[in-house]
């Protein structure tokens, strides 16, 4: 990591820039931290660079972290955090507040943002304020306060915000300040003891069931107090998080044709793996797809290749069925899903070696978002612009002008927010090539494609990998 500016030249190589719907051949130059000059090639100057090499593209934005810090110091820091972020091409990330204490009011940001200082790290910290008092669901926070000091949205995530007239009141008021409620949508009455999606994979396992009702009952919740909010407070904003359920899709689309402000994201999870998973699969969720259209049976086709019940997999939405994780896909590619978020869930190996239906939920997924759609990129279900676009330009769009850049591109004449990589390289997913200190993956061992070579945030060096 470089405290300096730095001057940089990348010839030959494949630039892809989203903000203006352009990818291709071309150059960069960085001169003292500032991108000074993009170059797009045509013709005989183009030849022989591809998009199946060295790729330039703006520095990823992720939404959705749990940094951990303050409180569980333990499964991260905000410097531990940071450092995969960088190692993944992230240099914008945004932290939940669901931490020990709960970022609730001006001084727990503050603590956040000396721990960014203190790291050194030149990636930009966001943060999201809770929704409610301690995330207790009984009051809201201190929302204008938070507003103030500079929160990019509020939630409660980790759970749902937990009473409709609460959930409508932090639209309202959250709306007056114009910034986004991002909701976690699970009515937890349906959840209660769940372990594992409700369906054929729980059956045979023997884990309870967490039904899709969940999802879709609160999304269909979150979407009528939005437009009763906006009655009152026409800026109101609504976003939902880790949206796992096709159905959930289809009623985001609906609401957005009648021109309903809702935005949602997925996660790299739960468009690429499945619920397969949990019983020992280790496939992508578009290759245990039949040509009908159906999941394939993991125990009938040999799919089943590591031991059951891993709680690298238990995840808060659980990892659905594959139609679901395919649904999620296609959301993506059409717009429906604005952002890739990583819901970056690290967590304490004594909290996940335990019993399946014990295991805290969550992935540590900041290191490895990357290569997991690389990997839907190379099969041909998502091109490599939308992609790069649901990693910068849709997360940049949903953060109300607070992030140090103003656009998620590739602008000439400011600091140079940049991740490079390699397509035509690979890496494998080990403990120690993990920089988070979360090392709860289910990728573990697995090899994905598109190392990380260099990342710069503001102009300064935030990754840079070693020479092989």
């Amino acid at each position: 990591m470089s405290a300096a500016p730095l001057d940089l030249e990348i010839s030959r190589a494949w630039l892809v820039d989203p903000a203006i719907g352009r990818e291709g051949a071309g150059e960069i130059v960085v001169r003292g931290g500032v991108l000074e000059a993009v170059t797009w090639l045509d013709g005989a100057e183009a030849g022989g660079i591809g998009p199946d090499g060295v790729v330039v593209a703006p520095g990823f934005v992720d939404l959705h972290a749990h940094l951990r810090e303050p409180g569980n110091e333990d499964a991260e820091t905000v410097a531990t955090g940071l450092a995969a972020a960088a190692h993944g091409g992230f240099t914008t990330v945004c932290a939940m507040p669901n931490t020990e204490p709960a970022l609730d009011e001006p001084s727990v940001l503050a603590r956040i943002r000396a721990a960014a200082a203190a790291s050194g790290s030149p990636v930009e910290l966001l943060a999201h304020g809770a929704v409610t008092a301690r995330r207790a669901g009984e009051q809201l926070a201190a929302l204008g306060e938070l507003a103030d000091a500079g929160v990019v949205g509020f939630s409660d995530d980790g759970l749902p915000t937990r009473s409709a007239p609460i959930l409508r009141a932090a639209l309202a008021y959250a709306g007056a300040l114009g910034l986004p409620i991002v909701e976690h949508a699970e009515d937890v009455t349906l959840t209660d003891g769940a372990e594992a999606n409700e369906g054929y994979v729980s059956t045979v396992l023997g884990l309870r069931g967490w039904p899709v009702a969940a999802e879709f009952a609160a999304v269909s919740r979150a979407l009528a107090l939005l437009g009763d909010a906006m009655t009152d407070v026409p800026g109101a904003r609504l976003h939902l998080t880790h949206v796992s359920t096709g159905v959930s899709l289809d009623l985001i689309r609906i609401a957005r044709g009648r021109g309903l402000p809702v935005t949602c994201d997925v996660t790299p999870h739960h468009l690429a793996l499945s619920d397969e998973w949990v019983a020992g699969a280790r496939r992508w969720a578009w290759e245990a797809i039949d040509e009908h259209g159906f999941a394939r049976d993991p125990w009938s086709d040999g799919a089943l290749v590591a031991a059951p019940y891993a709680s690298s997999v238990r995840v808060n939405p659980p990892l659905r069925c594959a139609e679901d994780a395919v649904a999620c896909l296609a959301a993506l590619a059409d717009g429906t899903a604005d952002a890739v978020a990583t819901d970056h869930a690290p967590h304490r190996e004594v909290d996940k070696a335990v019993e399946f239906g014990a295991a805290a939920n969550g992935i540590s997924g900041l290191d490895t978002a990357l290569g997991v759609l690389l990997a839907a990129v190379d099969a041909g279900r998502l091109p490599l612009l939308r992609a790069i676009a649901a990693l910068t330009t849709g997360p940049a769009s949903m953060l109300a002008g607070r992030m140090r850049r103003a656009t998620a591109g590739l602008v000439e004449g400011k600091p140079a927010d940049l991740v490079v990589f390699d397509r035509s390289d690979a890496w494998t997913v080990t403990e120690e090539s993990l920089a988070s200190r979360g090392k709860n993956s289910p990728l573990l061992g697995m090899v994905l494609p598109g190392r990380v070579l260099l990342t710069l945030a503001g102009g300064r060096i935030a990754y840079e990998a070693p020479e092989a």
